[in-house]
């Protein structure tokens, strides 16, 4: 048969149906090649196979399908406008919009639509899921129910199952076991891995990852960056952060690009704030503009125009620039060592409060029972020679010296205690003797009763005579 012919005939036989004919084998001429210049028309639900393998497969009564590859699409029945490219692509799929290409991209996608999967098993467990872009060597792997997300990269989005709305970039990215949140991202190699659970958390760096399970508005970026409380911003690991220069040198540095500002505002805190603040410590920088915490024994200053200023004002307190003592009156020039204040002619005021530093300030160690409790004829003897009680200072002492308010009263306290236990001893002795002495009275009524008896008996002895 000429070759003119054998197109003719082939071309006219291609355009029966197919259910019409035997089983046909069409070979050309050895060392020729079979050219078909006509179109080939398959039934529906039909197939173009060499030996047993399926190369082109039509579906089902549904228009604008392609499916090319070993059992690409191979048990569809239903489903329109997709295209199915890889042996095993999209073996089982009943979906719509779907395009699969590479080996078992897609195969298990029941009713699943929308979707783009492009890699060796890309997709590969997803049955209902919609609208995933998924592109890279066993990307989303796992995938079954997941919607809306968006893997590119070897191994992306392989922990997901149901999750859906993340956006997973870079070789390994959510790629750990139980990264099934919703809405996150993550974006650089091996990112996300850890962020198991995981809802609206966002990644972006070499292995940016969470540091714990759960975590909801966390965000880790920079090299190694790792995040592990919730509604947190980690930028970096170990790095220095700067704004307005290339170059930082502090864990934050700031460049303003305006001599005199900081560029650091606190818009919640001005100098009108009631806040309560420590008044002895404040924030300044030093000359190279680091911010540090100085104090006012150190020399700070507050909106001190002339260095020779004595008081300024903190918050509501009024206090020496110098941090020196103060004398009010004409009787001393300084306060002695170790006193801050003076006043010549005393202080009227209708309340005062002494703070202790410790229990062991106050006089209740004469109640503990290793007190060792002067005897009385031991305080007599004192008060003899020193004309003072023990313990407490003299006139002249006092004069010389003068009261610290706090340790007199406890001093004075602890001479009533020791009074009181005199006291309590002195009742206890008087009520021994009190008992010793009704109990003598009682002998004595007895020794009387038994003379009255005596003399009864003796006068009767007198009378019998």
């Amino acid at each position: 048969m000429k070759t003119s012919t054998r197109q003719f005939f082939l071309a006219s036989l291609l355009s029966f149906p197919i259910a019409a004919l035997q089983a046909q084998t069409i070979e050309p001429t050895p060392g020729t090649s079979l050219t078909i210049t006509e179109d080939v028309n398959l039934s529906v639900n039909k197939s173009l196979r060499s030996a047993d393998t399926v190369l082109l497969k039509t579906s089902s009564s549904r228009i604008g399908n392609l499916f090319l590859g070993l059992r690409a699409g191979a048990t569809t029945t239903s489903g329109n406008n997709n295209t199915f490219l890889g042996a095993n692509a999209g073996l089982s799929s009943n979906g719509s919009a779907n395009t699969f290409v590479g080996f078992s991209a897609g195969r298990s996608t029941t009713s699943g639509a929308f979707n783009t999967f492009m890699g060796v098993q890309a997709g590969f467990s997803n049955t209902t899921g919609s609208s995933n872009f998924i592109m890279g060597t066993n990307a989303g792997v796992n995938n079954t129910s997941g919607n809306a997300n968006f893997f590119l990269g070897d191994n992306t989005g392989s922990g997901n199952t149901t999750g859906g709305y993340n956006v997973y970039l870079g070789t390994n990215a959510g790629s750990g076991s139980g990264v099934n949140g919703d809405n996150n991202t993550a974006i650089g190699f091996e990112t996300g891995r850890s962020n198991a659970g995981g809802i609206n958390n966002t990644f972006i760096g070499f292995r940016a990852d969470a540091g714990a399970n759960g975590l909801q508005n966390a965000t880790a970026i920079g090299n190694n960056a790792r995040v592990t409380a919730s509604n947190a911003l980690v930028l970096g690991s170990g790095v220095n952060v700067g704004i307005g220069n290339t170059a930082p040198t502090a864990r934050l540095h700031i460049t303003s690009g305006t001599a005199n500002q900081s560029g650091l505002r606190l818009e919640n805190l001005t100098s009108g704030t009631t806040a309560s603040i420590n008044s002895s410590k404040f924030l300044t920088v030093d000359g190279s503009g680091n911010v540090v915490l100085a104090n006012y024994a150190n020399g700070g200053r507050v909106a001190a125009q002339d260095a020779d200023l004595l008081w300024e004002r903190k918050g509501g307190y009024l206090q020496s620039t110098k941090g020196e003592p103060i004398v009010i009156g004409s009787a001393l020039a300084k306060t002695p060592a170790g006193y801050r204040l003076y006043v010549e002619d005393g202080i009227l005021t209708e309340k005062v409060k002494v703070a202790l530093k410790s229990t062991a300030d106050w006089s209740d160690y004469v109640f503990a029972p290793t007190y060792k409790l002067r005897s009385l004829s031991d305080v007599a003897q004192f008060v003899q020679a020193n004309k003072h009680l023990p313990g407490v200072p003299s006139a002249s002492e006092v004069v010389e010296q003068g009261i610290d308010v706090a340790k007199m009263d406890a001093k004075l306290l602890e001479k009533i205690e020791e009074l009181t236990l005199y006291s309590i001893e002195l009742e206890k002795e008087n009520r021994q003797q009190r008992a010793v002495s009704q109990e003598q009275g009682k002998t004595l009524e007895k020794q009387q009763a038994e003379i009255d008896e005596l003399k009864k008996l003796v006068k009767q002895l007198m009378d019998r005579k």
